[in-house]
């Protein structure tokens, strides 16, 4: 898995990105890791180990994003109609600028806790990118790094069911789009620089909610896609679509990961569903079970696979057979994803804790569980000594915080 994940970064981060940075969904090598041997407090509270914390205009479930002196985070307010990205300072949290992606048509249908700015902003060392659905379409943007508009590029049509999530996937001089829907959607590669679209595969006519993920496996390079009940790869450079086989489930959330033989996926409706399938092209499903993996992403290491139920159950299984190891409640009710770092796991709760669990395969050791605000759908970003959070105290008028916790 080292290997695999070595790989992943160098063909993913360019010599601005330091191993300091949370430059991507789920970090530097897109797989839920931080990097190795941080000293992270293992309690925490709003008078403890808390070194700054910023008010977040409007709301979002976007996760935190962290290059260099910066910190990156989409939200959407809906009181002035505005969908924007905001940059705070890394060091104090102060609010640096905050960028105007688009001014009206928010949508206003959709699940009743789907935000206007679920997406995360991410970014390749020079620039930064966003989704965000406006005005009955997916459209992904490029911003330099004082907010300026340097591209922008309506991707297809969408039709809202549950309402859209999927985060940008940046490989070499491609960013990858996912936008599924019941209308038929689209897999699509931008040209990183212009914003062209270099090529686009049609999808089945499904709602679905997944991000891509760029994945070393069975010897080559494949960007792969779950949901709309098939799992797909994609060359990510031209979009020739490398195997496809039917599986998985019509909705799923979480994004794949790989041990750099399978793919491990999740799903939840209408049923609920973890599975591995082999990422060689044979179509063959090495295991499955009926455990719900529908929100949180999973987590592999040494040849084991940990997540966390949307339910609160944790679980380790043998990423080769699916073997259950152990099984253990952490808390109810998640929408973020785990973050391991060492044996370690990091996972905030829709009620705004952050449980921290020792994960091997041998045990589950719940070590703390840590309240910052009362509600939280986005997942931590840990770097350099730090974790910052996403989540918001929800009193008479609600209020969203990002919180940079630290010894």
């Amino acid at each position: 898995m080292k290997i695999h994940a070595l790989l992943l970064a160098s063909a993913l981060i360019t010599p601005a990105l330091f191993a300091a940075d949370w430059p991507a969904w789920r970090g530097p090598t897109m797989d839920g890791h931080a990097a190795a041997g941080q000293k992270l407090p293992l309690k925490w509270s709003e008078g403890e180990h808390v070194l700054w914390k910023a008010e977040v205009r409007g709301r979002g479930h976007g996760s935190p994003t962290l290059v260099a002196d910066h910190v990156y985070l989409a939200t959407a307010d809906v009181e002035t109609e505005e969908q924007l990205v905001l940059c705070f300072d890394r060091k104090t949290g102060k609010k640096l600028w905050e960028a105007v992606v688009h001014r009206g048509n928010l949508n206003t249908k959709g699940h009743k806790i789907s935000s206007q700015a679920s997406s995360d902003v991410v970014s390749d060392g020079e620039r930064l990118f966003v989704n965000f659905l406006n005005n009955g379409a997916i459209f992904t943007t490029a911003l330099d790094f004082s907010g300026k508009q340097l591209w922008q590029r309506r991707v297809c049509d969408f039709q809202v069911h549950q309402g859209f999530g999927s985060t940008p996937v940046i490989y070499q001089s491609i960013v990858l789009v996912s936008a599924d829907h019941r209308g038929g959607g689209k897999m699509t590669g931008l040209n990183k620089l212009t914003g062209e679209i270099v090529w686009q595969q049609d999808r089945p006519p499904v709602a679905n909610y997944a991000s891509p993920a760029v994945v070393q496996a069975a010897g080559r390079t494949q960007a792969v896609l779950a949901g709309c009940n098939k799992v797909e790869s994609f060359d990510p450079l031209t979009g020739k679509k490398l195997w496809s086989i039917d599986g998985s489930t019509e909705e799923t959330v979480v994004t794949a990961v790989t041990d750099g033989s399978r793919v491990f996926l999740g799903g939840g409706y209408p049923k609920n569903h973890t599975m591995a399938v082999e990422a060689d092209g044979s179509g063959k499903i090495a295991w499955e079970n009926v455990t719900r993996t529908y929100v949180p992403s999973m987590i592999v290491k040494n040849g084991h696979v940990f997540a966390v139920g949307d339910g609160g159950r944790a679980a380790c299984w043998k990423a080769a057979t699916g073997e259950e190891l152990w099984s253990e409640k952490v808390d109810r009710e998640f929408y973020g994803s785990p973050v391991m770092a060492d044996s370690r796991i990091y996972v905030t709760s829709k009620g705004g804790v952050t449980s921290v669990f020792e994960a091997t395969p041998e045990k589950f050791t719940l070590l703390s569980q840590n309240q910052l605000g009362d509600e939280c759908f986005s997942t931590p970003a840990i770097c350099d000594n730090r974790i910052y959070l996403r989540s918001a105290k929800t009193g008479p008028v609600r209020q969203e915080y990002l919180w940079c916790v630290g010894e």
